[in-house]
């Protein structure tokens, strides 16, 4: 018999069971096949057996699973799937000190907080600095925590209102010849940030502010001329924008204003050889002092896990394409030089 197979025992209070353990002991499941250990449930223990090491690995993963779960937490295949990676770095205990960070909770009681430890640097340096740009891949939270954190400065009276704003690059320039109230013209554009708000503030609350003008929703064209006071500004789908287009919204921001500007930029719809205002502000800002840049990654992603997988594949990708086009550049510029000789 092998000598570093171990025997070790977890009590679990019975009513917290089915969410620790997951729906036909989904979680379970997921532990044993990662650890390469085997987990018996019976009477509010559970048994795990397995090489010393996995054991021990999967002892601290329940433990913070428990742990979740004793704070009033629902344990999703997302929460085991991280608690998981993190102790392949040795921070699993990190999942608890995110769940402490309570930004505000949805209109249906549901807490709002950073999933992960790399939305929880974000969250940080958004309370910390004047303008913050979240970047990274869809379903990393850029957006909807952004949202989060400017409802509940606006209800804590820190600012006067939110301003929320993307470029409509599908109209351009000319949303004033679609047919239509502005409203009808800009909503398709715009209805990502709407999902968010009514989430969280509730329609009834959100529709009431609106008329108040307290909470803005509009294309980043509308911004021009203005200046923005005392208000929380959120420019969504950044990549999509120009470097004019950029400097113009940056400029608008005025004294007592908060401003996070999100975006991904593997996903530019600009047209053909335009630049990404977002690709510039990166170069050009990086060493302004009240500005911090906050990159998110396909470990920051909290949608299905196989959202997950989608995006590290394309990451991977990608990564091999832009290989292959500098290595065609650097072909070109050497097959130039030798037919000058």
């Amino acid at each position: 018999m092998n000598n570093n197979i171990i025997e070790c025992r977890m009590d679990f209070p019975a009513e917290h069971e089915k969410n620790i353990f997951g729906q036909f002991d989904e979680h379970v499941k997921s532990l044993e096949k990662t650890l390469n250990v085997s987990l018996i449930a019976r009477d509010g223990q559970l048994k795990i057996i397995g090489d010393e090491a996995n054991v021990h690995q999967a002892e601290k993963c329940l433990g913070q699973l428990k742990e979740l779960s004793l704070r009033g937490n629902e344990i999703t295949a997302q929460d085991v799937n991280y608690v998981l990676a993190l102790s392949m770095e040795d921070q699993e205990s990190a999942i608890v000190q995110l769940d402490s960070d309570l930004i505000c909770n949805t209109i249906n009681g549901r807490p709002v907080k950073p999933k992960t430890i790399g939305q929880k640097k974000y969250v940080d340096q958004i309370r910390g600095n004047m303008i913050t740009f979240g970047i990274g891949p869809a379903g990393t939270g850029k957006t909807y925590l952004a949202m989060a954190m400017a409802i509940t400065a606006f209800r804590s009276d820190e600012v006067s209102r939110i301003i929320l704003t993307r470029p409509a690059i599908e109209a351009g320039e000319n949303l004033g010849f679609l047919p239509g109230d502005l409203q009808s013209k800009v909503d398709p554009y715009l209805r990502p940030l709407y999902d968010a708000l009514y989430q969280i503030m509730g329609a009834e609350s959100f529709q009431k502010n609106m008329e108040k003008g307290l909470i803005e929703v509009a294309p980043l064209a509308y911004m021009r001329g203005r200046t923005l006071d005392n208000a929380y500004i959120i420019l969504d789908e950044a990549q999509n924008t120009t470097p004019a287009q950029m400097k113009m919204f940056l400029t608008r921001i005025g004294f007592g204003s908060k401003v996070i500007v999100t975006g991904d930029v593997t996903q530019k719809d600009l047209p053909m050889g335009t630049k990404s205002g977002l690709d510039v502000a990166l170069q050009v800002l990086k060493k302004v002092e009240g500005i911090s840049f906050c990159e998110l990654t396909s470990k920051d992603v909290v949608r299905h896990p196989l959202v997950q997988k989608i995006v590290q594949a394309y990451e991977v990708y990608e990564k091999h394409s832009n290989k292959q086009v500098r290595g065609q550049n650097y072909n070109h510029k050497n097959s130039k030089k030798g037919g000058r000789r």
